[in-house]
């Protein structure tokens, strides 16, 4: 799939230049910063100038059911901090939209694991879900954004850490190491 379209017409959306390093030089990057509302935020003012033909999201995520190195594929994401039982909607529904707890928008990647990302605007270290399998900060907001606008979108994460209580000097370890996978896998 990825190679009927051109690298200009492929925009890569990594949350950090560490996740990307030298490794995308030359291609159409965004680096849309940490969190939902700032990837949110980095993608719709892209899309203000380009209409990019495919949206790849690239970047690390933690998990305790893949282990550290693995690569997988994601096309269901979970808003995981959305908690409106208060009121009486499900945990991770998203009050009044419509929209279903899991969101399914994307493309498949033959010979990944396929995983359920588990989006929300915290450093996880005490995954205990079922409901998704690995989680990040900023893939929910990019998958809504290509769903709406209509734009087909792949998303692959790089597992980093383990989600625990050595996540975060596992993810320091681990980032450069995502750069490294992609390129080989993508052939960039």
């Amino acid at each position: 799939m990825i190679r009927s379209f051109s690298s200009q017409e492929i925009l890569f959306c990594f949350a950090l230049e560490s996740e990307a390093a030298d490794v995308f030089d030359g291609h159409n990057v965004l680096f849309t910063g940490i969190g939902k509302v700032q990837a949110a935020y980095a993608l719709t003012k892209a899309l203000a100038t380009q209409r990019p033909k495919l949206i790849i999201n690239l970047g690390t995520v933690g998990s305790t059911h893949f282990p550290k190195g693995t690569v997988v594929h994601c096309t269901q994401f979970v808003q995981r901090d959305m908690d409106v039982r208060g009121l009486g909607f499900k945990l991770y529904e998203t009050p009044l939209s419509g929209l279903p707890v899991v969101l399914e928008y994307g493309e498949s990647f033959a010979g990944l694991p396929h995983a359920v990302c588990g989006t929300g605007d915290s450093f996880e270290m005490e995954h205990a879900e079922s409901l998704y399998t690995v989680v990040d900060m900023e893939a929910y907001a990019l998958a809504y954004i290509a769903q709406q606008e209509k734009i087909p979108f792949l998303c692959l994460k790089y597992i980093s850490d383990g989600a625990d209580d050595n996540a975060a000097t596992d993810w320091t370890e681990q980032v450069h190491k995502a750069a490294e996978a992609y390129g080989k896998l993508l052939l960039v």
